[in-house]
């Protein structure tokens, strides 16, 4: 799942960043209104976390340009807790609401629920070959047994997964999975491939996460 952070507090967004990316989840962060609207002309978000005190165009009118060309769901975080406010915030299209400050357990729960919610809910495990990753159980089995990864791991399974079929770049994957600009002195991404096909390949007769050389890394069921 794709999530689009919009915060302008530099230690929150670090911190739900990190958090949500802990829980395998791919999250881009903004930090003002007009890049809320440009992110998601471009991409396809599950769902959008909206701060309402967004500098240049606040939460409100982010949602009011969004609504209703745009259906993924969408978090307000706010530190307004007048029931004004709140109603204000469903009447404008908003499908949950969150009071600062808030345990990060509640709003992992409310994120969860949502992206079951939204679009691609009817998704609940994601399959090739034999193996299967269960989104809701973050559970992943191959020939019915299960296959315990660490956090980075089941991410950068998720990428491939949700992407099987289509050559990842080196890139790209250090992009989405560590959030970091592609250093060709780093062997981050090598290193962690490595050790996804040890777990995930390596038992069993038919390897599923295959090199391309020159151009990255495919996941798909060859002859």
């Amino acid at each position: 799942m794709r999530i689009l952070l919009a915060e302008d507090e530099i230690h929150a967004g670090e911190y739900l960043v990190k958090g949500l990316g802990e829980n395998g989840l791919l999250v881009d962060w903004v930090r003002n209104g007009l890049d809320v609207i440009h992110q998601t002309a471009s991409i396809d978000y599950d769902l959008v976390i909206l701060d309402v005190g967004l500098p240049g165009l606040d939460g409100w009118e982010v949602l009011r340009r969004l609504r209703p060309a745009q259906t993924m769901p969408v978090l307000f975080l706010t530190a307004r807790d007048r029931v004004e406010d709140r109603v204000k915030g469903l009447e404008l299209g908003a499908d949950d609401y969150l009071i600062k400050p808030f345990a990060f357990s509640e709003l992992l729960a409310r994120v969860h629920v949502q992206l079951r919610r939204g679009k691609q809910q009817e998704l609940e495990v994601l399959s090739l070959a034999d193996l299967e990753v269960h989104l809701l159980r973050r559970r992943v089995e191959r020939s019915g047994q299960r296959i315990d990864l660490t956090a980075k791991e089941y991410a950068l399974l998720l990428l491939f997964m949700r992407r099987k079929g289509e050559v990842l770049s080196r890139t790209l994957i250090a992009e989405q999975v560590w959030d970091m600009n592609f250093d060709s002195d780093t062997n981050v991404v090598e290193v962690a491939i490595r050790r996804l096909r040890a777990k995930i390949d390596e038992p069993f007769d038919t390897p599923l996460l295959h090199t391309v050389r020159g151009f990255g890394y495919v996941m798909e069921q060859r002859p």
